[in-house]
């Protein structure tokens, strides 16, 4: 038994407690509150802290052990390679407080057994296997052959090029069968693939609607990658579960967001990485150049209007790359506050929402409270009061994941 006492105490969602007391007992929390009203623990391993919260989610990530985004690295390079790569990307966003990922494409999926059996440590793996895109679509690398992407497709790689809907079956029941706990889709186009437009839809309403009905039988929901506003109206419309970075929301997808229960899944920490790049290639930089504004003003009018945010990066490469490297995932929070979040609703974008977009395979994680999973963060001061202290792995000073302690 462990009991972690703090001078605040951060549930995940609510109010703050003064003085709070959280109890582990084994992979589960037995309390957490007051310390007026903590039950005694004699025997208990005894932590103290400033400040104590849930571990962190960070629902839109990328487990690709490489340094760069490109069709050869990732085809070509061996999997076990990338996946030697990725062990330690994984010990680096545990140590900086994510304990849980929903990885919507990448290699996570082969690496999610190993970490749930203590093989490697790393955050819980919630994955989805391969995106799904369409020939020519965000999820195709353009630079390759087609008949070498297929090639690749088959040995592993993380993507599916499916066009109709038999076909667009048929690719959802492949990941369901690696034990996928969401579907990932690119219903528009992207940045920093070559020769789609963000701004076009992908995928017809009869294809949609195919993936969220397989998926859906399944208990598994679908996320859709969407910056323009056709993708993301046609991604509502056949019942996908999230939106992904959403850069063109406007008034009208924000309405239909909340009256459907669609959580929009952030990624500022992409945007304002592309930003600061010195490295895009021309013709992602061309793209970004005409929408990169819009995505601060689409996540303040989804809070505005209600929507419900959760907190996730598209971070992709390996610790210690350039940007959108693993363990710079804490800084989501802060940009999330910078678009108008209070510190609070945004501690609870990266807790208590993380588990939502995951719908029947949520865990019952991201809070602090009896009978939820014990994976816990303490921290050297109170990100409340400064939400920038989540950006920064020195501050937190201890990670329990399923109540083992892996830092500190």
């Amino acid at each position: 038994m462990q009991r972690i006492e703090a001078k605040t105490l951060l549930p995940g969602a609510g109010e703050p407690v003064t003085d709070g007391v959280v109890v582990l007992d084994g992979p589960s929390i037995t309390y957490a509150g007051p310390a007026a009203e903590a039950p005694a623990t004699p025997g208990a391993e005894v932590s103290q802290a400033p400040a104590v919260m849930p571990g962190m989610w960070d629902c839109h990530g990328h487990i690709l052990g490489t340094a760069k985004f490109s069709g050869a690295e990732l085809g070509f390079t061996h999997m076990s390679v990338r996946g030697a790569r990725a062990v330690g990307d994984l010990r680096v966003a545990l140590d900086a407080g994510v304990t849980s990922v929903r990885e919507v494409g990448g290699i996570g999926i082969f690496l999610a057994g190993a970490v749930a059996d203590g093989s490697i440590a790393g955050p819980w793996l919630h994955a989805a296997g391969a995106v799904l895109s369409t020939t020519g679509g965000h999820g195709d690398f353009h630079e390759l052959p087609l008949e070498w992407l297929h090639s690749l497709t088959e040995r592993g790689v993380e993507l599916r090029i499916c066009d109709g809907p038999q076909e667009c079956v048929r690719a959802v029941r492949e990941q369901l069968r690696r034990e996928a706990k969401v579907i990932k889709v690119c219903t528009s186009g992207g940045i920093i693939s070559k020769v789609d437009d963000p701004e076009h839809q992908q995928f017809r309403t009869d294809e949609l609607a195919a993936i969220v009905e397989v998926a859906g039988m399944a208990g598994r929901i679908v996320a859709a990658h969407a910056h323009g506003k056709a993708g993301i109206i046609a991604a509502l419309e056949a019942g996908v579960g999230t939106i992904e970075h959403g850069t063109y929301l406007d008034e009208e997808c924000c309405d239909g967001m909340r009256e459907t229960g669609t959580i929009l899944v952030t990624t500022r920490l992409v945007f304002d990485s592309l930003a600061h790049s010195p490295s895009l290639p021309d013709h992602a930089k061309r793209k970004f150049d005409k929408i990169g504004h819009r995505h601060a003003e689409a996540i303040a009018l989804a809070h505005e209007r209600g929507v419900t945010i959760a907190s996730g990066t598209d971070i992709g490469f390996s610790a210690g790359t350039e940007v959108m490297a693993w363990g710079q995932n804490g800084r989501e929070p802060q940009l999330l506050v910078e678009s108008g979040l209070t510190p609070l609703e945004a501690i609870e974008a990266v807790t208590a929402t993380g588990p939502r977009t995951l719908g029947p395979q949520a865990p019952r994680s991201g809070q602090l409270a009896a009978g939820y999973d014990a994976d816990v963060l303490t921290l050297d001061a109170d990100p409340v009061a400064d939400i920038s202290v989540l950006a920064d792995p020195d501050h937190i000073t201890g990670v329990w994941r399923g109540g083992v302690r892996f830092k500190g």
